[in-house]
């Protein structure tokens, strides 16, 4: 059963040369109280060179993000491999199968969904969104790489717009990380 993760935005676009990865600010409690407005979703790890954003509970996506962080450390950055077996590990523990959150994780190369269900989903097209304004960010993002000759970044920071202003639950305050060109 997929999982629906309610009350966020992350958005990641691998475009020419570079990826960007793009989060609102917004969390979100209950059925609609924005408690904070700024909260930094997206961040980078492995010596800057792995790009994570999550959506899902706060204190289980950090617990993800710690886990993540610890698989890069033993794989020494390999981003597929550090995926794989956190979905591996986050499937069959009774502790982190409880964990309500997703990761969207990416380097130049790869961009990918992990989630508890064992999902390592990797998009077709480089573009991915994630969270309840993630299908409008990532079909803005769509359309604009193929009408725009803007870069990764600045589709992000466009798609996340167009996503603010359809969810209710994605503000304006994005927070964008880049790799590459």
């Amino acid at each position: 059963m997929q999982q629906q993760i309610h009350g966020t935005t992350i958005l990641a676009v691998r475009h020419g040369q570079g990826l960007a990865m793009a989060g609102d600010g917004q969390v979100t409690f209950g059925h609609g109280v924005a408690l904070k407005h700024s909260a930094r979703k997206v961040r980078r790890l492995y010596k800057g060179n792995i790009l994570a954003g999550f959506a899902g509970a706060t204190a289980d996506a950090f617990t993800l993000f710690e886990r993540f962080e610890a698989k890069l450390e033993e794989y020494s950055g390999n981003l597929l491999r550090s995926s794989v077996e956190l979905a591996k590990d986050w499937r069959m523990d009774k502790y982190l199968r409880r964990l309500e959150a997703m990761l969207l994780v990416g380097d130049t190369e790869n961009i990918l969904v992990l989630s508890g269900t064992g999902d390592v989903i990797e998009p077709d097209d480089g573009i991915v969104g994630i969270g309840s304004g993630g299908p409008y960010a990532q079909a803005a993002a769509k359309g604009l790489v193929k009408h725009t000759e803007l870069s990764a970044e600045e589709i992000a920071r466009t798609a996340m717009a167009i996503a603010a202003e359809m969810c209710v639950y994605t503000n304006e305050r994005t927070v964008v990380e880049t790799l590459g060109g």
